[in-house]
């Protein structure tokens, strides 16, 4: 009886794509690199506290989810990127418009439903773009956005720009179908899509140890050969470290690659959620232990490279562009009733 040949051993995933790329060490920063990462996430910190008020005193209507804590993520991303590249993401997206260079006073005149808004008043906190500034949204519906940037990815393979699209999403829509689906023609096509996702615990409020099977969100594209890295999201040098790293591998006609950002909101899901499904001591312990803007105050007092009376020139100057958004988001008219009929597509 003739004996089959043998077949050769199956590679292994690392020796079909090459080697996937390991988690880098935290970027060294200069001094410059430190005063501009704080200064674009105090921006942020304090942006979002503003909308939380004048989502309070009824200036801002509908849903509002705000990104407090989760600042290094998108300036360490941010700080990575070429001209050209672009970002889209869910919608906890404030800081990822400001981070691309958005106008404050656009983007709370967005909030508070005025004409000078990003979308003239009509899209609120979820639906703001920029294509001046490369921004796709703001989308509310849960992990639709990923289609989105992969198409964008797409784009860029096809027209051979050499451009990125940073794709971010969270970790209670990881769990989406369509995710998966952009995953396979990501890897397929070798698209030059980031997937940043952003695991800030808890969801819409459930913990992700009681809604995902696989906690570990990096690992996430192994079954479509997409290598992904944990980062640790508190540490914005963390984050540019591994955004050089990514970009450059997406660049390189590689393909997808996943950075899975391990990050913390300090407030519930969004304005309306008391967030009771987690305590008081876990908040205050990220808050005290792994602050983004803390780590790098206190970076820049230790090495001396500012005072405490620069830096807190600093967070006058910011306070001060944040206070005249929220003046113009109060005062700017409204939009007029036939608004209604225009950008809609019959």
């Amino acid at each position: 009886m003739a004996t089959s040949a043998r077949k050769a051993p199956a590679k292994s995933r690392t020796e079909a794509k090459g080697a996937a790329p390991a988690t880098p060490k935290p970027a060294s920063f200069s001094k410059q690199e430190e005063l501009a990462s704080y200064r674009d996430m105090l921006l942020i910190r304090r942006f979002e506290e503003k909308a939380g008020q004048l989502y309070g005193m009824g200036f801002i209507g509908g849903f509002c989810h705000l990104y407090i804590g989760q600042e290094a993520v998108v300036v360490g991303l941010k700080m990575a990127l070429h001209e050209g590249d672009q970002m889209i993401t869910a919608y906890r997206d404030h800081g990822h418009m400001l981070a691309m260079g958005m106008e404050p006073r656009g983007v709370m005149a967005e909030l508070t439903g005025r004409r000078g808004g990003y979308s003239k008043g009509k899209g609120g906190s979820m639906h703001m773009f920029s294509k001046e500034k490369h921004f796709y949204g703001g989308h509310g519906i849960v992990g639709a956005q990923v289609s989105l940037g992969t198409g964008l990815a797409f784009a860029n393979r096809y027209r051979e720009n050499k451009n990125v699209s940073l794709t971010f999403f969270g970790d209670g829509a990881a769990n989406q179908g369509q995710v998966y689906e952009s995953f396979n023609m990501a890897s397929l096509w070798k698209l030059p899509v980031i997937y940043v996702i952003e695991n800030n615990r808890y969801a819409m409020g459930t913990s992700v140890t009681r809604s995902s099977a696989e906690t570990d969100f990096s690992q996430r594209g192994v079954s479509f050969r997409i290598p992904g890295i944990q980062v640790d999201g508190m540490d914005v040098r963390a984050v540019k470290s591994a955004a050089d790293l990514a970009t450059d591998w997406a660049r390189s006609g590689n393909g997808p690659i996943i950075l899975e950002m391990l990050t913390y909101r300090y407030r519930g899901h969004s304005m309306s959620d008391p967030a009771k499904y987690r305590s008081k001591d876990e908040v205050q312990k990220m808050r005290s232990e792994h602050d983004p803007i803390e780590q790098v105050k206190a970076r820049l007092l230790d090495k001396k490279w500012a005072t405490e009376d620069e830096l807190k020139a600093v967070d006058k100057e910011v306070r001060d562009i944040v206070a005249d958004s929220a003046e113009f988001a109060q005062t700017d008219p409204e939009p007029d009733a036939s608004e209604l009929w225009t950008d809609v597509l019959l």
